[in-house]
């Protein structure tokens, strides 16, 4: 039945009586679904407020996203995304009325950073010192006491955060270099860095990257035919007549990064990853229809569906990839 119900939404499909099968749900989850769980948020904003301009913070000078409303969104779409298995609770909401220190030693304040903004000629080099970060908002000591398990950093253009960073022992590779100097953490914590002048696809952008580099590192060492990630990951352009779901970056119809509009047909096993581990159904034609037509979160979420969601293991790795994205102390 189900077989028959996807060939007749892909026949109106085609006839262009409906145009994105990226907003029906996925086929049931065929094993026995993981526990749920849920992971506390430390949520630091840095939104100065702008006295030269009547007292508006910068986000409101600007026009730019309100951090809860689209942390809510990317929040409610993780979960969607993973069948219910995670719910983030922002458990600590701090809202910090200063730029934040670069590594180098500069800060902005509101005046060098209209101009810059204005001249479109921003300090360099622009990261963070997350260092600092750690130090003033206590996350070491929050992580050791169970009272987070990671931290959302919202902020303006050139704030300087990373997409992700991996804190604590053992931390490696996640979007960027693991930050030394947390070492001495009771457990790996993960940093995620979002621009509030962009919405939540681009939220989805950087939790997909933190995905890929969890899921390369779980699969490090294994070889071509025992690497499952890298099976998932391909797209027509690198494996021709050989895609599946693709990455963050390439659908599995793209020619260049971020092609998530093209109307290109090409042959898929996406629609296997839904019946992971069973991965033998034929491969079928799809395009950008399939997961928004363009659209940024559209495609991400379409993406991140398609990771295994189930219980059980395979050769000590478990089929729930959510497992390891979500907790890097799994790895």
């Amino acid at each position: 039945m189900q077989n028959l119900i996807r060939w007749l939404l892909r026949l109106l499909m085609h006839w262009g009586i409906i145009r994105n099968l990226s907003t029906t749900p996925p086929p049931p989850t065929p094993g026995p679904a993981p526990t749920p769980i849920t992971r506390k948020v430390l949520m630091i904003t840095h939104n100065p407020v702008l006295r030269s301009q009547g007292g508006r913070t910068l986000k409101e000078y600007f026009g730019w996203q309100d951090p809860d409303t689209i942390a809510q969104g990317y929040s409610d779409d993780l979960k969607s995304a993973s069948y219910g298995y995670i719910t983030y609770e922002i458990v600590e909401r701090l809202v910090v009325d200063a730029f934040p220190l670069k590594a180098d030693g500069f800060r902005y304040d509101e005046a060098s950073y209209l101009q810059a903004w204005q001249t479109r000629s921003f300090h360099l080099p622009d990261g963070v010192d997350y260092l600092a970060l750690v130090r003033e908002f206590a996350m070491i000591e929050k992580i050791n006491s169970g009272a987070i398990d990671e931290v959302w950093l919202f902020g303006h253009p050139y704030g300087g955060y990373y997409e992700s960073i991996m804190a604590g022992p053992g931390g490696f590779w996640c979007n960027a270099p693991a930050l030394a100097g947390t070492q001495h953490a009771a457990r790996r914590f993960i940093i995620m860095g979002f621009n509030f002048e962009r919405g939540v696809g681009e939220m989805l952008e950087s939790f997909g990257h933190r995905a890929e580099a969890i899921m390369d590192k779980v699969y490090a060492g294994r070889g071509a035919a025992a690497n499952t990630y890298q099976r998932f990951i391909r797209y027509d352009r690198a494996f021709p007549g050989q895609a599946e779901c693709g990455n963050v970056h390439y659908a599995p119809n793209s020619e260049h990064d971020y092609d998530w509009g093209n109307p290109r047909q090409v042959m898929s096993r996406c629609d296997n990853w839904y019946n992971f581990p069973d991965l033998s159904g034929a491969p079928r034609l799809v395009d950008a229809r399939e997961w928004g037509g363009g659209d940024i979160r559209a495609h991400h979420l379409w993406w991140l569906r398609h990771f295994p969601h189930v219980g059980g293991s395979i050769n000590g790795i478990s089929n729930n990839w959510w497992e390891y994205i979500i907790d890097p102390n799994r790895v």
